[in-house]
């Protein structure tokens, strides 16, 4: 088996900028975005072999930074922020659309009340509708 030529410098380099991404909350390849060795290696493209083997401090100092930053990314803390915000939101949204249904189906009962009401008032107006005309002086 032979041994390819590595740029080290390249991988220390890959593994820095990774692990900055992932601080910052912004990463390219990491869909989760956790502060975990796991995602560094998969941020930065290495195999596992390479990141531990040869940039195993980088690896400290990645999550030497990330549990001093008290695991989570500022970026996340913002999303869960306003998650919890868009959440509020919802349920205040909810509570006035059931208060909204509410008052229309209040309405939609009075409408049918009066509806009824003025259909029984025609009848009655209808049976007792022998109105005579008056003689008049025409013209």
């Amino acid at each position: 088996m032979t041994r390819t030529n590595r740029d080290r410098d390249a991988e220390h380099e890959a593994i820095r900028a990774a692990a900055t991404r992932l601080l910052a909350g912004t990463p390219f390849r990491s869909t989760a975005g956790k502060l975990t060795g796991t995602e560094l290696i998969t941020e930065c493209g290495l195999r596992r072999d390479i990141v531990y083997g040869d940039h195993k401090d980088l690896v400290d100092e990645f999550k030497a930074r990330a549990k001093a930053q008290n695991c989570t990314p500022q970026a996340a803390q913002r999303m869960a922020e306003d998650n919890t915000a868009l959440r509020d939101a919802l349920a205040k949204t909810k509570d006035e659309l059931a208060a909204e249904r509410e008052r229309v189906c209040a309405l939609v009962r009075a409408t049918a009340e009066l509806s009824l009401e003025l259909d029984r008032a025609r009848e009655e107006l209808a049976a007792t509708h022998q109105v005579t005309g008056l003689p008049g002086a025409r013209g």
